[in-house]
């Protein structure tokens, strides 16, 4: 709420009513129709790493940052989505620790998020602010209560260690619905982390044993659907309706919606955020736009993981040739 208003003071009275009188005529001020998707990029692993540098070294306190994380990024597990001029950053990594008392059988997945102040100067470090754990909250509903992470197959022992999967989330740069552009950052970089294999071992067989990548081949996680989040903005006491929000139109609209579904048209949460009450029928009307948009940014975002698992498997593949001996 606070980067919202925050852009709203930014703005001019000319430069609102400008975006509004082109909103009635159906005319959106980057060229798009009000139900059109913004281009989506996804980025993986090394992909992402020369480039982020490139790009964000020109600044020396945002490079001092981009080294930060070029140490931290790892080859599986990270991910950065552009959507438009807004770029989020998703990195997963995990750690045993010990299941919760009433689950003692499931894993524990958990979401932060960080805002930066280089991505937008409304952002203030240090504590998270309302945008930031608001957002926090949607892409974590999503995931958990549709249950799109196989939480169980996350339990080495029960009662004893199970996996804490942590997705961190960075917003590198703001350029509006920074929700959906969280969202699939989170869930590419689920489908790319690989967890380390554990067995049981010890006298009771109650000792476990990680085994590392070079003994044993990492296991990915079993994701059992993509649950994509589809933001929705209101104008005009909600006569009017977009999708996918830029920034400038975040700072006049009055109100938002994200629904999130997955490709089979399953919903798994809904958000409204502000303003006044939505009718039914555009309920059911934003239900629609969202199932089919879900489906083809699904496919996008496993054909992406396709490309990166198969350029992975070739990397491993130089690194350990196969020798053959001489006739």
């Amino acid at each position: 709420m606070e980067g919202r208003l925050a852009n709203s003071w930014r703005l001019t009275v000319n430069d609102k009513n400008f975006i509004k009188t082109a909103l009635l005529s159906e005319i959106r001020i980057d060229g798009r129709k009000p139900f059109e998707y913004r281009k989506i990029s996804i980025k993986f692993g090394r992909q992402l790493l020369k480039e982020y540098f490139l790009i964000d070294a020109i600044l020396l306190v945002e490079a001092i940052r981009c080294i930060l994380l070029f140490c931290i990024i790892e080859e599986d597990g990270s991910s950065e989505v552009q959507l438009g001029q807004t770029r989020v950053m998703g990195m997963v990594t995990a750690q045993l620790v010990q299941p919760y008392r009433d689950r003692p059988k499931e894993g524990i997945l958990s979401i932060f998020t960080e805002f930066s102040p280089m991505a937008d100067p409304s952002f203030e470090p240090g504590r998270p602010g309302e945008l930031a754990v608001e957002l926090g909250r949607i892409v974590d509903r999503g995931l958990r209560e549709s249950r799109a992470v196989d939480t169980e197959s996350l339990c080495i022992l029960a009662g004893k260690f199970v996996w804490a999967i942590r997705i961190d989330l960075h917003i590198l740069d703001n350029g509006g619905n920074l929700v959906d552009a969280a969202n699939i950052a989170a869930l590419a970089a689920l489908l790319t982390f690989r967890r380390p294999e554990c067995s049981l071992g010890g006298e009771d067989g109650q000792e476990v044993i990680v085994h590392p990548p070079e003994i044993r081949e990492p296991l990915p996680l079993t994701v059992h659907h993509l649950p994509i989040a589809i933001s929705f903005g209101f104008f005009s006491n909600e006569s009017i309706l977009v999708i996918d929000p830029t920034h400038n139109e975040e700072a006049v609209m009055g109100g938002r919606m994200t629904t999130t579904v997955n490709a089979n048209g399953d919903i798994c949460a809904i958000q409204k955020s502000g303003g006044e009450g939505v009718p039914r029928r555009v309920i059911m009307q934003c239900l629609q736009l969202a199932t089919s948009k879900a489906a083809s940014i699904s496919k996008q975002i496993k054909d992406a993981v396709e490309v990166f698992n198969t350029e992975r498997a070739l990397r491993k593949i130089k690194r350990h040739p196969t020798s053959t001996g001489d006739d």
